[in-house]
């Protein structure tokens, strides 16, 4: 049965409706209910639905086996969407802009903070909320993680400095001279010699397999850790301050 359009309800825009949900609340809600729906079906139907009386004794570890592959495979096509879900998909630059979260109490919580999500749709909600959430972490994270990978790789570490210094120096014969105004085809002449010399050392460096180590383990641990983190209260800022004064006055 199909419903004619009503002139008089109102039409919400999906992204003002997740900034609601957001700030309401309520998608941690839909995160713990989800949750607990993956662990309530198994335990209800076995408790409300009873035994046939001449049950054979082979058909309990048969209902086992099944049950626990049917668990097996709805966790590995849990899995196997993680690899059509773009995380980046909902970041906006607000969320570039905002706070660090706390490391310890909020990044990485505590030990009730994580499970396993109940489906793909609930996978996919967390990845994007968590990748906004704790977006300026991950950065940070991704930048210690390339500097490890110079520190094991030194010769990618002096090719880097390398290529530093020479366009240092590009900048700094261009300053004193005043290319710029003076003589542009000379500056850009200079530009493309920098360009060519720093392609070949990054090149003769191993550059790009740093490069491409860091984003590798970085993009792991930040799909890892927005898959398996719960979605928590997000703390507002200044609240702690503004419990402090109610409890003065």
């Amino acid at each position: 049965m199909a419903f004619a359009s009503n002139p008089l309800s109102l039409s919400v825009s999906e992204p003002a409706f997740e900034a609601w949900l957001r700030d309401t609340g309520y998608l941690e809600i839909l995160d713990d209910r989800a949750a607990s729906a993956d662990h309530s079906p198994s335990s209800s139907s076995s408790s409300s639905v009873p035994d046939p009386p001449l049950r054979p004794r082979t058909s309990a570890p048969a209902a086992g086996r099944s049950g626990l592959a049917a668990r097996a495979f709805s966790s590995m096509r849990t899995l196997a969407s993680l690899f059509t879900l773009n995380p980046f998909a909902k970041l906006t630059p607000e969320d570039l802009s905002g706070g660090t979260p706390s490391w310890t109490l909020e990044f990485i919580g505590v030990a009730g903070s994580y499970s396993w999500p109940a489906g793909s749709a609930q996978a996919r909600m967390r990845v994007q909320e968590n990748v906004r959430r704790y977006v300026r972490n991950y950065a940070l994270l991704s930048v210690i993680v390339f500097a490890c990978t110079l520190y094991k790789m030194p010769v990618s570490l002096l090719g880097l400095i390398a290529c530093l210094v020479l366009w240092e120096f590009v900048r700094f014969c261009s300053d004193k001279w005043q290319l710029e105004e003076r003589s542009p085809g000379l500056r850009q002449a200079f530009v493309h010699i920098a360009q060519l010399a720093t392609a070949v050392v990054l090149y003769m460096c191993n550059l790009q397999l740093a490069i491409a180590y860091a984003v590798g383990v970085s993009y792991a641990v930040l799909i890892c850790h927005a898959f398996l983190r719960k979605l928590t209260p997000r703390r507002i800022p200044g609240a702690n301050q503004h419990g402090r004064l109610l409890q003065r006055r």
